[in-house]
């Protein structure tokens, strides 16, 4: 165990994996390194005082665990959050959630029972996070858990196993469509209505809203939105991760789906057989993180997709 300017006990979570050589997954855990300093204000403090350090700790790792500092509720984990001065990107996407706390939303408000797939957030939107955080105020019972994958390795696998198939989206890009219903429904895990997803109940405004945000907008018959997004990246590569090309795109999430499609750019079909194995890929190199009370969980959002087990509800 490390201990960091009197702050952070560094440590290792269970099952930890070398990625490329590096300590990647399930992330590094830091817990207070003195018993008197486990409370929140005692956190922002020591994360103000240890800023860049703790950014490059995130940047090397992709994801860093706070267990152990008493963090209660959404007042105590937006502290947290603001000691970065990290800009605040309002969600774009078709998850229910509701408003909590500043900077504080639920989680997915959809069932339970339902695996939220693996993505990176907001990939599809132009003004995507490169942070997201993740707070654990009451655990599940059984199941909850989240898996991380480490991009690249979903690039590289692909590459071998279908290079002119990755070469062809790659050089053409991808076209979404996804629709929305009007108003919020938490039935579905992909329930979120265009009126909340773009803050106004008028369509033209809506629309314009859209376009600021790289997609447009069709309009059903039944009052839902089918929104347009591309042409699309299939990969990314970002400054500062080791040139690595990350699998930055939702084809396996929304290929073939009641409410999506993923298409090439022109519209024409992309092979199941490849969906499929680039799916079983995804789910081989997936580490699963358990959630304690009180759990912060930083994520870099460029090198992972994240997602969410099924679990029982909270007592």
């Amino acid at each position: 165990m490390e201990v960091v300017n009197n702050e952070f006990e560094v440590g290792e979570c269970k099952g930890q994996k070398l990625v490329d050589g590096e300590q990647m997954l399930p992330p590094v855990s830091m817990g207070p390194a003195e018993a008197q300093k486990r409370g929140p204000c005692s956190l922002v403090a020591a994360l103000k005082a240890n800023k860049e350090w703790f950014e490059e700790k995130l940047l090397q790792h992709s994801v860093v665990l706070l267990r152990g500092f008493d963090v209660r509720d959404a007042e105590g984990f937006n502290k947290i959050v603001d000691a970065f001065g990290w800009d605040d990107i309002r969600y774009v996407g078709p998850a229910p959630r509701t408003h909590v706390h500043k900077r504080g939303w639920t989680a997915n408000e959809g069932p339970l029972s339902e695996f939220i797939y693996y993505h990176h957030e907001m990939v599809l939107i132009n003004e995507f996070p490169t942070k997201v955080i993740l707070f654990c105020q009451v655990p599940p019972p059984e199941g909850g858990e989240t898996p991380f994958v480490p991009s690249f390795r979903v690039t590289q696998r692909m590459l071998e196993e279908y290079p002119d198939n990755v070469r062809e989206m790659e050089e053409e890009g991808l076209r979404y469509t996804f629709t929305a219903v009007s108003k919020n429904d938490t039935a579905s895990m992909r329930g979120r209505g265009w009126e909340d997803a773009f803050g106004t109940s008028d369509p033209t405004e809506a629309e314009r809203r859209a376009r600021a945000l790289g997609m447009n907008i069709e309009w059903l018959p039944n009052g839902e939105a089918k929104t347009i997004l591309g042409p699309r990246p299939l990969t990314r590569v970002f400054p500062g991760r080791n040139a690595r090309r990350m699998w930055f795109n939702t084809v396996v999430g929304m290929h073939g789906k009641e409410t999506s499609s993923a298409t090439m750019a022109d519209g024409s079909e992309i092979l199941e057989h490849v969906v499929k194995r680039c799916d079983e890929i995804i789910e081989e190199e997936s580490v699963q993180f358990k959630w304690e009370e009180g759990d912060v969980l930083f994520l870099d959002n460029l090198p992972l997709l994240h997602g969410r087990r099924p679990s029982l509800p909270p007592p």
